[in-house]
């Protein structure tokens, strides 16, 4: 039975949105960007509303690491990927989840744009940490039950990186209830809220 989580009141960091800016330790915001970065990063905390969805599934690994070659199969879904398999070796289970800040975000930062396209960009750039803050919560969830039984997690992996196809979005759609949280999927394989993350968190004994 899939899972549904109301995520946990985040808390905003406002290095973290600089640094999704592209400021670095050693390059940081002047007063005025700093003071906007501050601003925008409360704003879109008022109006983001992260939920998520999540099952676990039991996992079969082939994973060849002298051949350059792996799959991963779980529920009636097939994927051939070295990378997913090195990620997820030794795992006899594994969770997938889709976690969205909501409509909201994207409107938010739709409506700053016609009027104030650097605002904007900080408001992607809140977003980007948000997600991120929240996706790290329903990590620790997903950890922290693991735990209770014994077992532990390996990273998460999302569709698109590596040589896993974002095709693979399809299965995550199909498996999970993604409508309950207002998530869905588009055409181009891109997710509707655009801060939204999809990924696996291999569980072994």
């Amino acid at each position: 039975m899939p899972s549904k989580s109301e995520m946990s009141p985040v808390e905003h960091d406002y290095s973290e949105t600089a640094r999704y800016l592209g400021y670095q330790k050693i390059t940081v915001p002047d007063e005025q960007i700093s003071e906007l970065i501050k601003v925008a990063t409360d704003e879109m905390l008022e109006v983001i509303k992260p939920q998520a969805v999540y099952e676990q599934f039991d996992l079969r690994v082939e994973y060849n690491e002298a051949a350059g070659t792996g799959l991963v199969e779980f529920s009636n879904v097939k994927i051939p990927s070295k990378d997913l398999a090195r990620n997820l070796r030794n795992c006899s289970q594994v969770v997938i989840f889709a976690s969205t800040l909501g409509p909201q975000c994207d409107q938010l930062i739709r409506r700053t744009q016609v009027k104030d396209q650097v605002k904007a960009a900080v408001f992607q750039a809140s977003g980007a940490m948000y997600i991120e803050k929240c996706v790290d919560l329903l990590n620790e969830k997903i950890k922290s039950d693991a735990e209770a039984l014994g077992n532990k997690v390996r990273p998460r992996f999302s569709p698109g990186y590596g040589d896993v196809s974002l095709e693979v979005q399809k299965d995550f759609f199909r498996l999970l209830p993604c409508n309950r949280i207002g998530l869905t999927l588009m055409d181009t394989l891109i997710m509707s809220p655009e801060k939204s993350v999809t990924a696996f968190i291999g569980i072994m004994k």
